[in-house]
């Protein structure tokens, strides 16, 4: 699976999370964002064109070396300075406080300990700062949900430990965000790959 997670995956991910009926949902997610962004699972730059013109910086925490070389046209065409920081989500290599967003699409999923994540993730955001999110996760139908499960570990091995039944806004809420605004659907394709949350929080203090 080495060859495979290494070289190959990285460029399924950029093909199906790049998808165009994914793009409005990756610009509300961007929408708002300021100041210093980090972004965890940075992946193949998928979000770098929706970034807003008052992101000024972006530090990149991205495991995947392909995954950065995919992006590297997407970054030497942005206008926002972008700089990969780190390869963990669960340590992300910058001092306390010193980010005023964060951004995170589709890696909640993947990594191994979300709330180890996130307890980074709120660390280096300043206080009030903003985390914004676009993940899949169980979806509320009962029966969709009981495929979920079914699939779900074909699809850990499959996609790199990608979760299908993870609750994102349960998990976002559990480690000490405020949330201030959640949208949630179904976007297209099949469904247990397809319920989608989309929301917007801030730290408290």
């Amino acid at each position: 699976m080495g060859f495979y997670r290494q070289q190959i995956l990285p460029h399924v991910v950029d093909r199906v999370c790049g998808m165009s009926g994914l793009r409005r949902w990756r610009a509300e997610a961007s929408a708002g964002l300021s100041g210093t962004l980090v972004e965890i699972g940075f992946g193949s730059g998928l979000n770098v064109q929706f970034y807003p013109p008052e992101v000024d910086q972006v530090f990149a925490v991205e495991p995947s070396a392909r995954a950065f070389r995919i992006a590297r046209k997407r970054i030497d065409g942005s206008r926002t300075p972008i700089e990969r920081i780190g390869l963990d989500g669960q340590s992300i290599p910058l001092p306390d406080q010193c980010c005023d967003v964060a951004l995170c699409t589709f890696a909640l999923c993947t990594i191994p300990d979300p709330d180890a994540a996130l307890e980074e993730v709120r660390r280096v955001l300043r206080p009030r700062g903003r985390f914004h999110f676009l993940e899949h996760g169980i979806a509320p139908e009962p029966g969709v949900a009981a495929w979920q499960r079914r699939i779900e570990p074909l699809q850990r091995r499959l996609a790199d430990g990608c979760h299908l039944t993870r609750d994102p806004v349960s998990m976002v809420r559990n480690a000490g965000f405020v949330l201030d605004e959640v949208s949630q659907s179904y976007g297209q394709g099949p469904r247990p790959w397809n319920y989608f949350t989309r929301a917007a929080s801030h730290t408290s203090g």
